[in-house]
């Protein structure tokens, strides 16, 4: 009955004037019937009412490349394997939209430059040319990035994402001097047409479509990738040509049924990566394709890690409860310690980056500082922690070659989620403007190199040009202040502006002053317990480990949660066992030890407790799933806070909770890596915007609070049966 309602709902929208928006709402990304698919892609793409442009064509076909072109559409038509009559009329067509295409825009065809591949789709969608024409242009001028080529800035990006957010596998490809360009090509150029089956291709740009993302092709390409990051670190002492083979094929294995868990992925990245490269990047990456294009700069070719722009690092850090699957950066000021007493954000840690070579012991000993002070700040759910590294310089080259080593320092250990604020203390100086007085802690503008810089005036006296300090660093380079939360940043719309759009823009600045003054003032409050803290474990590191264990039972012990620390009953006073929302709690981020290791050492000893061992145990898949304790099972996909994702089966017992993880070189074989008795499950969530995305917590009730221990996230198609059949089993063990 809902299949038909939604259906019913969307041929009524396509009747009136419906937007993309009204598309989405109806569809939600599922796969269109054939008979509407055409009408909804006009609508999304925009060309639903677009004019006939090949009532412009001379039908004359005298391009210096047409012989190429002609080979290439034969070529490519008898690969389709139709009927022979059907070839010619094939081959006219693809042959007629891309010689017009290129005499339209005034571009040059070359071969494997994905226009053929890209036509595929439409073509069997069976439509008139000049529809055809229309669909193919918008789809090239909105989702196909400009510059595809060897070096090109799409392929640059698309690196500096992956070593965000798997650094090992970047550097794995870049020791073997893979490119991008070298593998990916045809992913961008044909939005995954030239490797995926049809029916894939035609679901995927449903969704594609409907989301309205030029960038998503990147998320898209980045999961591909994490997919098989396990089989590519097996292919490392492979040769680069198999490797680049096997790379290139890898979109081959996805079905028509993962399509959907294939995007709701890609868009989960998406969101817990920094928005700003979007906004900087669109008008380079993306819009009308034709020949007069500029060239392209080099914006991100010469980058050291990911960017952020000043405006997504202070516009979010003025956010005081931030999306829990945002972004949230930790603020790392690497500038010498007179530069930062000289003024510096109330949330940014102090990491003098002439340590590194000056002091190599001290710089290792306040790396672990800064590490634990992240983590302390993300265990407390604190505001201003954040488990996104973002690396702030000077803004001058000369000293920001230091904090570039210090960033490479990061990166070299496989460090997740390392970026760089663009501009650098200067950038953020630059957007306070007026309001860094209230913005900034301890700014000195007799000191500030940038007040000297810019001769800025406050008060009744002028600044001292004569000024400058030799940069050196002390004791004060171990200074720290609370630490920074950020949410991802996403285009702004809906202010005005005027003609030169600079209204909007500055009435938005200031209100985020505003918020942010005030962030800064209550959080220079807790800066100096924070700097009090680091400042003592640096003197004394063993010290944080001993105040750790102060309140358990004696120094150097550690309380383990037992199921005899219980008391009451189980589920008295508590919200219920099964609920479908946000996850709100700060257990969400629950140490990211719920991946690899946590994972593994689930287990079966006592219901509240993990084991200390990871379970080994190797079974046979068809063999376990035909168990008579098992009521059901459910393939499923376990997804770790690292992003990495791997093809599981969910069972249900009476009593238990079991996962077996697929091996990847036996299919038929698995691993055990989650035995849970169903009664240590205190509470099942599902992502709003995602409800296949389920996480399973674990604990105790305590008088009128849940203490969460463990959690596990799957990827569940048809959640809603896995979540209600256990729910089912705990309640009758209540």
């Amino acid at each position: 009955m809902e299949d038909g309602l939604w259906l019913i709902e969307l041929e009524s929208a396509l009747q009136d004037d419906c937007t993309v928006d009204d598309i989405y709402a109806i569809c939600h990304g599922k796969a269109l019937p054939e008979a509407l698919r055409l009408d909804v892609w006009q609508v999304c793409l925009g060309v639903r009412n677009k004019m006939d442009q090949l009532a412009q064509f001379n039908e004359i076909y005298d391009l210096p490349f047409q012989a190429q072109l002609r080979s290439d559409c034969e070529e490519f038509v008898n690969k389709l394997g139709n009927e022979d009559e059907d070839k010619v009329s094939v081959v006219c067509d693809l042959e007629s939209i891309l010689t017009f295409y290129c005499k339209n825009r005034n571009l040059v065809y070359e071969t494997n430059n994905g226009w053929i591949e890209l036509m595929l789709p439409l073509l069997s969608l069976k439509l008139i040319r000049s529809d055809t024409y229309n669909l193919f242009e918008a789809i090239r001028d909105t989702y196909i990035p400009k510059g595809c080529k060897k070096n090109g800035t799409v392929f640059n990006v698309f690196r500096l994402l992956l070593l965000y957010h798997d650094p090992e596998l970047c550097t794995i490809l870049d020791t073997k001097r893979i490119t991008p360009d070298c593998y990916a090509s045809g992913w961008f150029q044909s939005l995954f047409a030239s490797t995926c089956t049809l029916p894939v291709v035609l679901s995927m740009w449903d969704l594609y479509f409907q989301q309205s993302d030029p960038f998503l092709v990147f998320f898209l390409s980045l999961i591909v990738l994490i997919n098989q990051r396990d089989q590519i670190l097996t292919m490392k002492a492979a040769s680069k040509e198999d490797l680049i083979g096997f790379l290139v094929n890898m979109p081959c294995n996805i079905e028509a049924d993962d399509v959907l868990d294939f995007c709701s992925l890609a868009q989960y990245y998406s969101v817990k990566t920094p928005a700003s490269f979007k906004r900087d990047l669109l008008q380079v990456l993306f819009g009308v394709q034709s020949g007069s294009n500029k060239a392209e700069g080099s914006v991100v070719s010469q980058a050291l890690c990911l960017p952020v722009s000043v405006n997504e690092l202070i516009e979010n850090a003025s956010i005081q409860n931030p999306h829990p699957e945002a972004v949230r950066f930790f603020l790392v000021d690497c500038r010498p310690a007179d530069q930062y007493n000289s003024g510096h954000l109330s949330t940014a840690f102090h990491l003098d980056s002439n340590l590194m070579l000056q002091e190599p012991e001290a710089f290792q000993t306040a790396v672990q500082g800064l590490l634990r002070s992240q983590r302390n700040a993300i265990d407390a759910n604190s505001n201003a922690g954040g488990e996104h590294l973002c690396f702030l310089g000077s803004g001058r080259l000369e000293e920001d070659q230091y904090t570039h080593m210090v960033v490479a320092s990061f990166l070299q250990k496989n460090t997740k989620y390392v970026s760089l604020l663009t501009g650098g203390y200067e950038a953020i100086h630059e957007y306070f403007g007026d309001g860094m007085v209230d913005c900034l802690e301890d700014h000195d503008p007799l000191k500030c190199l940038i007040c000297n810089k810019e001769q800025l005036r406050y008060g009744k006296g002028s600044v001292n040009n004569n000024n400058h300090k030799a940069l050196n660093s002390g004791a004060n380079s171990t200074n720290s202040s609370a630490t920074n939360s950020l949410k991802r940043g996403s285009q702004r719309t809906g202010h005005p502006t005027n003609n030169n759009g600079m209204d909007g823009v500055a009435g938005d600045r200031k209100s985020t002053i505003d918020l942010f003054s005030k962030l800064s003032l209550a959080m220079k409050t807790k800066s100096a317990e924070v700097r009090e803290k680091i400042f003592d474990y640096i003197s004394n590191p063993s010290a944080g480990e001993q105040g750790s264990s102060r309140s358990g039972a004696g120094p150097g012990s550690e309380k383990h949660v037992s199921r005899n620390d219980r008391n009451g009953k189980r589920y008295r006073n508590v919200p219920p066992v099964f609920s479908i929302g946000e996850d709100h709690e700060e257990d969400d981020e629950l140490n990211s030890a719920a991946s690899e290791s946590s994972s593994l050492a689930r287990g079966s000893k006592t219901s509240g407790q993990l084991q200390s061992e990871p379970i080994e145990e190797i079974v046979s898949i068809q063999s376990f799933l035909k168990g008579p304790d098992v009521i059901r099972h459910f393939k499923c996909q376990e997804v770790h806070l690292n992003g990495y994702m791997y093809d599981s089966y969910l069972l249900v017992t009476a009593t238990h909770m079991i996962v077996l993880r697929e091996l990847e070189t036996r299919r038929d074989r698995a691993r055990i890596i989650v035995r849970r008795e169903l009664q240590t499950i205190v509470k099942i969530t599902a992502k709003k915007r995602h409800r296949d995305l389920i996480t399973f917590k674990y604990g105790f009730p305590e008088e009128e609070k849940l203490i969460v221990t463990d959690m596990d996230r799957f990827l569940i198609p048809n959640a809603s049966e896995v979540t209600g059949l256990i729910s089912d089993h705990i309640t009758k063990q209540t």
